[in-house]
C-alpha cells in the first residue's frame, strides 16, 4: 500500500505544482505530472533532512512534495530556456 500512497500524493503535488508554477515549457501527462511529483517530494526530503527539519527516518509530506515540485518545475523552465 506504500507505493500506491507514494503514487497518489506525487501525482497530487505534480498537479498542485503545475497549477502554482504555469508555463509551456513544463512536462504534461499523466505520468511525468506524477514523476514530477515523486521526483519533487524526494528534493523535498532530501532539502528538510539537510536543513534539519525532518529526521533520517521521515519524509515530507504533501506540501513538501509541492514545494519540492516546484522547485524542479522552475529548474525545467530555466533548463529548457537556456537551451
Amino acid at each position: 500500500m506504500g507505493i500506491i500512497w507514494t503514487i497518489l500524493i506525487g501525482f497530487v503535488a505534480g498537479v498542485i505544482a503545475k497549477f502554482l508554477t504555469p508555463g509551456r515549457n513544463e512536462p504534461s501527462g499523466f505520468i511525468l505530472t506524477t514523476i514530477l511529483g515523486i521526483v519533487g517530494a524526494f528534493v523535498a526530503t532530501y532539502l528538510g533532512q539537510a536543513m534539519g527539519w525532518y529526521a533520517p527516518y521521515e519524509g515530507a509530506g504533501l506540501i513538501g512534495a509541492v514545494v519540492g515540485a516546484v522547485i524542479v518545475l522552475l529548474i525545467w523552465s530555466f533548463a529548457s530556456r537556456r537551451t
